[in-house]
């Protein structure tokens, strides 16, 4: 049995066209390289210097408390315990992970933790698990049976389930260390939470920021958007997976069949204002799979979206036209354009 685990850091190669750089200036480039989420993160701002501990700390406090592993995290004790309450940002976010588990019909579903770990990918003690195994889970993947009191915090969820709000909280992360950073007079700034980049404003020469897309087959970028105070969030089979008897799976989980998500595409990336809405967006439309993926795009209005499919083509929503272009390498793609 062959076992093979990658991790890409960088979902979207930044292209910041950047060559400025300053630890001193209040209007220079100021950069800052930490790991967080359990990701490696960095941070680009044109500002005062102490502004990166700052973000860094909006960061690394919501880790804090939804963390899955940390005892000491809101969430652990809630999935410990069956009841529990969330405060802050933390119940903001289960807030709007609840939602987006409604609004993509479960294709996003907070409580699909136990899946995954019985898939190795919590612990890189990849495995098949056996589908009886699987089946005695499902059950407990069922987003509506969390209770959710937004006037009180209190969160209770039955027995044997457990709630993990990862597949929104790098997003909602990287908005709100952008909302601080705004607040406190950034105009220009690049957000990189392991490829989930959150730009605010535009470079300092009024130029868009340019987001390269990976190529889910290889490691180079494939495509360019040139966008301006705007997330763009990308969720690949490409990022974690492992090879067991000649057979790729990855990490990302269809809630309703326990399986890794199979659905003819092996990239998808979101862009849009919120962050969180992003991320949550690029995972759900993922496990949708494209004709799902483009009805929800065409009932919406907040999100624009590319879609790399197994056979290497790609569709783009028509709100993109204008700030997409494919590199060099990768000019003989076929593109085809979504319209509403």
């Amino acid at each position: 049995m062959k076992k093979l685990l990658f991790f890409s850091a960088l979902c979207a190669f930044l292209l910041c066209g950047c060559s400025e750089s300053s630890t001193s200036s209040s209007s220079g480039l100021q950069k800052s390289n930490f790991f967080a989420m359990d990701t490696s993160i960095e941070f680009n701002i044109y500002g005062d210097a102490s502004l990166l501990k700052e973000a860094q700390n909006v960061l690394t406090d919501l880790e804090s408390e939804v963390s899955v592993t940390d005892p000491d995290s809101e969430i652990y004790k809630i999935n410990q315990d069956g009841t529990g309450t969330l405060t802050g940002n933390a119940g903001d976010l289960m807030q709007e992970a609840l939602e987006m588990c409604r609004r993509t019909d479960g294709a996003l579903d907070i409580s699909v933790y136990p899946i995954v770990r019985a898939w190795g990918f919590t612990t890189e003690e990849y495995q098949v698990p056996e589908e009886t195994e699987i089946e005695s889970l499902l059950p407990l993947v069922d987003y509506t049976k969390i209770q959710y009191d937004t006037a009180t915090g209190t969160v209770s969820i039955p027995k044997g389930m457990t709630i993990d709000l990862g597949s929104i909280a790098k997003g909602c992360g990287g908005q709100l260390a952008a909302q601080l950073l705004r607040e406190k007079g950034v105009t220009s700034a690049l957000l990189n939470l392991g490829g989930n980049v959150q730009a605010i404003g535009s470079k300092p020469d009024g130029s868009p920021w340019q987001v390269g897309i990976q190529d889910p087959t290889g490691d180079t970028p494939m495509m360019v958007l040139s966008v301006s105070d705007q997330a763009v969030i990308t969720s690949g089979g490409y990022e974690r997976y492992f090879e067991q008897d000649g057979k790729t799976y990855w990490h990302i989980m269809d809630p309703s069949t326990g399986h890794p998500a199979d659905s003819g595409l092996c990239s998808v990336t979101v862009v849009g204002k919120d962050g969180g809405i992003c991320d949550a967006l690029s995972t759900s439309l993922f496990v949708m799979g494209l004709e799902k993926a483009a009805a929800l795009w065409q009932q919406s209005n907040d999100f624009e979206a590319v879609f790399v499919t197994d056979s290497h083509e790609v569709y783009i929503t028509e709100g993109l036209k204008d700030c997409f272009a494919l590199t060099e390498d990768h000019a003989d793609t076929n593109v085809k354009v979504l319209e509403k």
